[in-house]
């Protein structure tokens, strides 16, 4: 019978390596993922004199391919960022960027003009642009001092 000496780092690799094999089977490869359309664009929504702003980072997505609709006070915006047709999945070494069809819906703070409602693509970034209704823009109410 040998005498093997205890290597307690040798167990945290096996440990890592079976966490890791765990998570592949259950989340699915890269490949998977790029197939399914997994990815969401980075958006920032906010709020100045009396418009709501959101902009999406979407580079590399073609005008054609996003869609922004705006109902019942919710900002739905669908796109789909596609893989370059010309080379074939083999050719490539690595593949980090997400591919695929995305959507993101906002719920609105509040009533928004949807028939003056503006989307603006510009180097990469959507910007919609949701002014609200003039009934509905806050206004200042003065006190007086008695």
């Amino acid at each position: 019978m040998a005498i093997i000496r205890w290597d307690p780092f040798r167990d945290l690799v096996n440990l890592q390596e079976k966490m890791n094999r765990l998570f592949e089977d259950s989340l699915g490869s890269r490949n998977e993922m790029l197939y399914l359309g997994s990815w969401v664009p980075p958006v920032d929504v906010y709020e100045c004199d009396g418009k709501i702003f959101i902009k999406a980072e979407i580079p590399g997505v073609e005008s054609d391919d996003i869609a922004v609709e705006v109902k019942e006070n919710v900002v739905t915006i669908r796109g789909e960022r596609k893989l370059d047709e010309e080379l074939r999945k083999e050719n490539y070494h690595r593949i980090e960027r997400s591919y695929g069809v995305f959507q993101r819906s906002f719920a609105l703070p509040g009533e928004v003009a949807e028939s003056e409602v503006n989307a603006v693509f510009c180097d990469g970034v959507l910007e919609v642009i949701l002014p609200r209704p003039p009934d509905h823009q806050p206004r200042k109410i003065e006190v007086k001092v008695s």
